[in-house]
């Protein structure tokens, strides 16, 4: 592969006397990429997901659930898969979110989120609690993403097509941690994806550095007081890293750049810091200061002539400020059995619940034309009118008459002891793919109550991957057909 002169250049110039030992590692990733898995932890604990794997895995250092997984595994094509036990995942991309201090009721933004690889990780750090507004300003990729949230099991999201400027008209001050993993050059994946290269020669760092520096100047806005925000690129360009970060310490002066929370000792991945002493001199506010010198190289550089990883830059800053209060839960509003809109809700929708073992707080419910949703508590009282979403909360199912009708994304928010019926198909079983392949199912094998009909959710292995219905020892499949097998 021919690399730009422009390039090359500025890499000899970034590592000096690495670079001999990068180039190689360059070549190599011709024929050799990595290939990274991470485990669901909504779902499933990483030495349970082990010990059942069907695959060669070798721990990520620099993260507890992510692991790489041999070139030939068909890792996209096993049921553990459509039952969202893991994430396909390039090893290096799995730092920001591992690295982003995540605690649990948490609201918590990714503000240029699709496909979903660092949002679905966020996710399981939130464990169901506070929030999850995940955005990307594409609507195409933005349903990507909502599907991958889904398939994840997450309930409290909020899933958005926006600007980050008229989010601001939203949220600001409002998000505890954020997540910026900003369009860039994307430098670092060119031994994965040569086709990058020729963008690169169209556009160039200096494009992609304007954009960058107007995310951060608005993630700035929409993070609290106290706050932090976790900037990432998939770039090794001084330009669109060091600089961008310098840019915010400028314009945002209550900004400090913190060391990343990495693991010590033997198992300390070895990540290259921040390089400030590249910065261009004619940047906008003069040269560095010392301090400025500092905490920019708390910064990380990822190279995949030092760790098993394609290329990545993460910083970690907080804005000034001190923690909040712990909040309140939002208090009920309605009586039980009305949404929180006043609407009474379906009683077809009741006597299904009825059958779940997992409580639900009705006073969240809401009902949108025929179509019910929970929504996360942080959202009760959020008005979002106005703002271009795709999802607000667990979709629950649809309306149709009399009837209601489970959705996918309920069968993958519930644990198979939480549905009344369930079958449980061992993962080699034929079944399983024909399942997920749309078919109907003969299942008079299985033990199953006596005369049992209706609502089953259909189980690889313990894991829930989607609805059927039960009548005379058979499943008509009710997998949603946008997710099927071919």
């Amino acid at each position: 592969m021919r690399l730009p002169d422009a390039f090359t250049e500025e890499m000899k110039r970034l590592l000096g006397g690495e670079y001999s030992a990068w180039l190689e590692s360059f070549h190599q990733g011709e024929t050799e990429n990595f290939r990274g898995l991470r485990v669901n932890t909504l779902k499933t604990a990483p030495e349970d997901f082990v010990r059942r794997s069907p695959f060669r895995l070798r721990p990520v250092p620099w993260t507890e659930n992510g692991f790489y997984i041999e070139s030939g595994e068909r890792a996209s094509r096993h049921p553990y898969y459509a039952a969202g036990l893991y994430y396909l995942q390039e090893p290096s991309a799995m730092t920001p979110a591992a690295v982003l201090p995540v605690e649990k009721g948490d609201r918590v933004l990714d503000l240029c989120a699709a496909p979903g690889g660092k949002a679905t990780e966020l996710a399981a750090k939130l464990q169901g609690t506070g929030l999850l507004a995940a955005n990307d300003i594409s609507n195409s990729r933005a349903k990507a993403l909502l599907k991958n949230l889904e398939l994840w099991g997450a309930g409290n999201i909020l899933v958005a097509s926006e600007s980050p400027e008229r989010l601001c008209s939203y949220f600001e001050g409002y998000f505890d941690k954020i997540l910026v993993d900003a369009p860039c050059s994307g430098e670092g994946m060119f031994r994965k994806e040569p086709s990058m290269v020729r963008d690169w020669e169209e556009k160039g760092p200096s494009f992609y550095a304007g954009l960058q520096r107007e995310i951060v100047s608005q993630a700035a806005r929409l993070l609290r007081p106290g706050g932090l925000l976790l900037y990432s690129t998939c770039t090794f360009s001084v330009k669109e890293n060091e600089e961008t970060v310098l840019s915010l310490l400028r314009m945002e002066p209550g900004f400090r750049v913190l060391p990343l929370p990495l693991p010590e000792g033997e198992e300390k991945p070895d990540f290259a810091p921040g390089r400030p002493d590249l910065v261009s001199g004619d940047v906008p506010g003069g040269a560095l200061t010392e301090e400025e010198k500092r905490q920019l190289s708390l910064a990380a550089r990822l190279y995949p002539h030092r760790i098993g990883g394609e290329g990545h830059f993460t910083a970690l800053l907080q804005k000034k400020g001190t923690e909040t209060e712990k909040r309140s839960p939002a208090k009920e509003k309605g009586r039980r059995k009305k949404d929180g809109s006043g609407k009474a809700l379906p009683e077809c929708w009741t006597e299904f619940a009825k059958t779940l073992k997992r409580p639900l707080d009705e006073s969240r419910i809401r009902l949108y034309e025929d179509r019910l949703y929970l929504l996360p508590e942080e959202l009760v009282r959020q008005n979002i009118r106005g703002l271009r979403f795709l999802r607000t909360g667990l979709y629950l199912g649809e309306i149709k008459g009399k009837r209601f009708e489970p959705s996918q994304a309920l069968a993958m928010w519930l644990r198979k002891e939480e549905a009344a019926l369930s079958v449980d198909f061992p993962a080699e079983d034929g079944r399983v793919i024909r399942y997920l392949k749309g078919e109907t199912l003969d299942v008079e094998d299985l033990s199953l109550p006596p005369k049992a009909s209706g609502w089953v959710l259909v189980c690889v292995d313990g894991f829930p991957l989607g609805w059927a219905k039960l009548s005379g020892g058979m499943l008509k499949n009710k997998y949603y057909p946008g997710w099927r097998w071919q």
